[in-house]
């Protein structure tokens, strides 16, 4: 049962007891599990459709409502609470960094290790705390062992970043890298695992692929993927960057070796937090990115070798947790994918408007893309930011292009609601003129 006790958890224990020890703010976070108490009984879809409750959540945030901020698939803002804890560990840092950072604050971060993979539904020696999903991924993309002529294939819809880091590889050691389409949007999720059955040869060594792709917000069946990678000796890396406390799942639910993501994104936790899973019988053979020394060879620990770095965003991951699973997973998901079926739904009564992510819920959550026939997505986002102050991204792809629309916990139905008329307006602007 959601009591005020386990909502907090780990807010009121700080890392080095007392002297760090959090203060309780109830001026976001009381709120917050106050309203949880409301909708503790009702099912998800009612929760999510509640604004009352809602509106407690959306107090949990400080930021700018002048803004409509649709754009938290790169990077979210964190909730009060993570920005106080995050505060306090880097005052106390300063106090004397080598004796309050080094010796009192960097062991808690093991408890954020312990958390990570119990929401996680793994090993703790399985979890490496790192700085975003970019290296967690590199940390598998570049330390598993290849030779001139091995194939890794992935997708033509991968992150950018996780691309050049193959590329490189392609250029620098002569590994083939091929590159597959997938259809936008997809029918069904079996029609990946076929695409991906058809295009391995006998010389694939690796699959790369997304969770959820930053594109267009499909998901992709990664057990499947991974057991048919599996099956045929191939190793699978999952790029969750927008994925984890998105929508709910663990471990068991992906059955993969390799999982890197970051967690300023969903998870709202500070800028520069990442997790990178690694099944513990894999971890000897992948080399870290930054060196470390060979009696760390099969710890998890290696892939954090990376000089000196703050204590503070990392510890403050635990403050994170604790707001995300007061909410709880199921409850969030369902909220992001009402406002996403809200407007989606409103502007696609227009024949020019085509969403480009599916509403099956096994396939899409919060992240979404649409386009508008005849309209390029570079003056429709430019003009939501000018004229309405909404923040939006595009998305320019060989093969489709978008305005992708990303809310979260703190976006409100009325924010949504004048993003929904502006575009329409904007459509009937430029029908006018045309």
């Amino acid at each position: 049962m959601l009591t005020r006790r386990n909502f907090m958890g780990g807010v009121a224990r700080g890392a080095a007891g007392s002297v760090i020890a959090a203060s309780f703010h109830e001026k976001g976070i009381g709120h917050a599990l106050d309203a949880v108490r409301y909708v503790a009984n009702r099912n998800v879809e009612e929760a999510a459709r509640d604004e009352d409750f809602w509106l407690e959540i959306q107090r949990a945030f400080t930021v700018d409502r002048t803004l409509i901020n649709l754009n938290n698939g790169g990077v979210s803002p964190s909730p009060r609470i993570v920005q106080e804890a995050m505060r306090r560990y880097l005052e106390y840092s300063n106090h004397a960094p080598t004796y309050s950072m080094w010796r009192i604050l960097d062991p808690g971060i093991e408890s954020v290790r312990r958390r990570l993979a119990r929401n996680f539904g793994c090993d703790p020696e399985e979890i490496a705390i790192t700085r975003n999903a970019s290296e967690s991924l590199e940390n598998c993309q570049l330390g598993l062992d290849l030779k001139p002529g091995d194939e890794v294939l992935t997708t033509n819809q991968d992150y950018p970043r996780m691309l050049t880091t193959w590329r490189q590889r392609a250029r620098r050691e002569g590994v083939v890298l091929r590159e597959i389409s997938i259809p936008v949007p997809v029918k069904h999720p079996e029609e990946i695992v076929e695409i991906f059955a058809r295009n391995i040869t006998p010389k694939t060594r690796v699959m790369h692929f997304c969770h959820i792709t930053n594109l267009t917000g499909q998901i992709y069946p990664v057990k499947e993927l991974c057991q048919l990678a599996r099956s045929r000796g191939i190793e699978a890396i999952v790029d969750g960057a927008h994925a984890y406390a998105h929508f709910p799942f663990q471990h068991a639910d992906l059955d993969c070796d390799y999982y890197g993501t970051s967690l300023h994104k969903w998870l709202t936790a500070p800028f520069g937090t990442g997790m990178l899973y690694v099944r513990k019988a894999k971890i000897p053979q992948v080399w870290s990115l930054m060196a470390s020394e060979p009696q760390n060879v099969a710890s998890i620990r290696k892939f954090e070798e990376i000089g000196t770095h703050p204590s503070a965003n990392a510890l403050a991951i635990n403050e994170a947790l604790d707001f995300h699973e007061g909410i709880g997973a199921e409850r969030k998901a369902a909220r992001l994918r009402y406002l996403f079926h809200r407007w989606a739904k409103r502007l696609e009564v227009n024949p020019r408007v085509k969403i480009l992510t599916s509403y099956d819920p096994r396939q899409s959550c919060g992240l979404t893309l649409f386009n508008v026939k005849g309209i390029d997505p570079n003056a429709l986002s430019l003009h939501l930011d000018q004229q309405y102050r909404i923040i939006t991204t595009v998305i320019k792809h060989a093969e489709f292009e978008g305005v992708r629309v990303t809310p979260n916990v703190y976006t409100t139905v009325r924010e949504i609601d004048i993003f929904a008329e502006a575009v329409e307006k904007f459509i009937e602007k430029q029908g006018s003129q045309s």
